[in-house]
């Protein structure tokens, strides 16, 4: 099944953001694809996640900031912080907001429509056994503050709340409570904000620790676990020198996934064989948990050699390499029966379209 909400389409430039994210892409994917070859599902994604599904996941205060649309307030001021709308001078950077047609702070109720939607992906996932949602993949948003495009982290907002069991989630086949959740992110920038969220959720005693149950040969809990592979470039944003120098102890990006696997240029022929050597390191680590009852897969398209965002440039797979990648990982799972959801993360520029859409025509 494809997943596509009309309504939460951005285009980034209405805003003033110049940033180089085409707003034609899901139609060029959905138009490359032939109409009888998936379920197609439109959505609306608004009112799908409550104030409280957010604060599961990221600071309350933070979020009430976020509500805040007042000028000058707390959501304009995050997200001039999240997507870099300032030089370190004051200047505008990337930034014309003489130029933007709708009011930067209309740009959260996208967002939001946008997380829910990943939501709805794993739900549909679940039901279905897979579901492609054309969006989201806010992987740098962090306990406290937005990174990187990133607003809120609606990888980590999505997994926490199908293990809290709202709206309905099913259970397992057994009929017991869904468990274990595995994230695996193969954006080319490292999956930063969502290995924060998971350790301190660990540390709020929220989420079982895996290492515990590998080193006890028994999970001694009954608390979900959320397990994180990152697959991404071994240097660069956000594992570049400035950002390494002003971040805090403990904090994205210091923190690592639980795999984490950096892919220096020139590596790309390694990059399938080594996402599989991952995939087996999750598996162990899953050992005394079983396998996982949910696949969340960030399907970047910013490895792809065409992409067109320069923070991307270390990292440049061919169409065939991003074929073999994701077609691994789509067997993987349903080779087992592990139902997966699948979120269109990354991907900047006029050919960013292409490697979601030969993946999904070629396991129609």
């Amino acid at each position: 099944m494809i997943l596509h909400d009309p309504s939460s389409i951005i285009n980034f430039h209405d805003f003033g953001i110049m940033i180089p994210i085409a707003p034609n892409r899901k139609k060029r994917i959905l138009d490359f694809l032939e109409p009888e070859a998936f379920p197609r599902q439109d959505i609306s994604g608004d009112a799908i996640l409550s104030r409280a599904d957010l604060e599961r996941v990221h600071c309350r205060e933070y979020i009430a900031s976020l509500y805040d649309r007042s000028p000058g307030g707390g959501l304009e001021a995050a997200l001039y912080a999240t997507y870099e709308l300032l030089d370190d001078q004051g200047r505008p950077n990337r930034y014309e907001p003489e130029n933007a047609k709708k009011p930067l702070v209309d740009l959260f109720n996208l967002i939001l429509a946008l997380a829910g939607g990943t939501y709805l992906a794993c739900r549909f996932a679940l039901e279905h056994g897979f579901c492609y949602f054309l969006g989201g993949g806010m992987h740098h948003g962090r306990y406290d503050w937005g990174s990187g495009f990133c607003l809120i982290n609606d990888v980590a907002i999505a997994s926490f709340k199908i293990l809290a069991g709202n709206g309905g989630a099913r259970p397992t086949p057994s009929g017991k409570p869904l468990r274990l959740i595995w994230i695996v992110d193969l954006d080319a920038h490292k999956g930063d904000g969502t290995a924060e969220l998971i350790r301190l959720a660990r540390q709020r005693g929220e989420l079982h620790d895996p290492q515990q149950a590998v080193s006890h040969n028994s999970d001694g809990s009954n608390k979900p676990c959320i397990l994180g592979l990152s697959i991404h470039m071994a240097k660069g944003w956000p594992l570049d020198k400035d950002s390494i120098a002003a971040a805090q102890e403990g904090r994205a990006p210091l923190v690592s996934s639980d795999v984490d696997i950096g892919i220096d240029s020139g590596e790309e022929g390694e990059y399938t064989p080594r996402l599989m050597q991952g995939i087996g390191e999750l598996e162990r680590l899953s050992s005394a948990l079983g396998k996982p009852d949910l696949v969340l897969v960030v399907d970047g398209a910013d490895p792809y050699e065409h992409d067109g965002l320069p923070s991307s440039c270390l990292l440049k797979l061919s169409l065939e390499q991003c074929l073999e990648r994701d077609n691994y990982v789509y067997r993987y799972c349903t080779e087992r029966a592990i139902p997966s959801a699948w979120i269109l993360s990354g991907g900047y520029g006029e050919r960013a379209w292409e490697p979601p859409a030969h993946f999904l025509r070629g396991i129609r």
